[in-house]
């Protein structure tokens, strides 16, 4: 029972996780939305999976044992931030696009870095830190919109003015 708390809020991030993935397909084109989600999804534990190997960040509790990653940040929170960041930059220029990102990785590199220092959740060893999730997160975000853009321009599917 000595990791209660940390158990505790990993169960609350998965509901508000599937909550909030629930909520976010709602709004079209959830074709989008889906396949932005998949794609950070993918990215997210590719990376991590590398990071983790290379014993830049450890995750000492974990709902799901038979993970080293943290299965319900590269599976679902992540992946739902840069589907909100999407949605939000929809229709933005470049400028705006690359502002936007701050507004999404700068919520969560404080985030982090309070999980980091006040639980066992997420530990940075070997120089990893805050602010190298901080610009690693901004540029994924980055890559993601730029992905969304590239297929819809494939696609020649016309940016709707919902």
């Amino acid at each position: 029972m000595k990791h209660t708390l940390e158990k505790n809020i990993l169960r609350v991030l998965l509901i508000f996780g599937i909550i909030s993935f629930i909520n976010l397909m709602r709004k079209p084109p959830a074709k989008d939305w889906l396949l932005i989600f998949l794609f950070k999804g993918f990215i997210s534990t590719l990376l991590d999976n590398i990071i983790v190997k290379k014993g830049y960040i450890k995750y000492p509790i974990n709902l799901f044992k038979s993970f080293d990653i943290s299965f319900i940040f590269d599976y679902l929170l992540y992946p739902i931030n840069c589907v909100y960041y999407n949605q939000v930059t929809k229709k933005s220029n470049i400028l705006g696009i690359i502002v936007k990102s701050f507004y999404f990785t700068i919520p969560m590199a404080v985030t982090e870095y309070f999980l980091e220092k006040k639980t066992s959740l997420i530990k940075f060893k070997n120089g990893w830190n805050s602010f190298t999730s901080f610009w690693t997160s901004s540029i994924t975000l980055l890559m993601s919109r730029a992905f969304i853009a590239i297929v819809r321009k494939a696609n020649n599917i016309p940016v709707s003015k919902n």
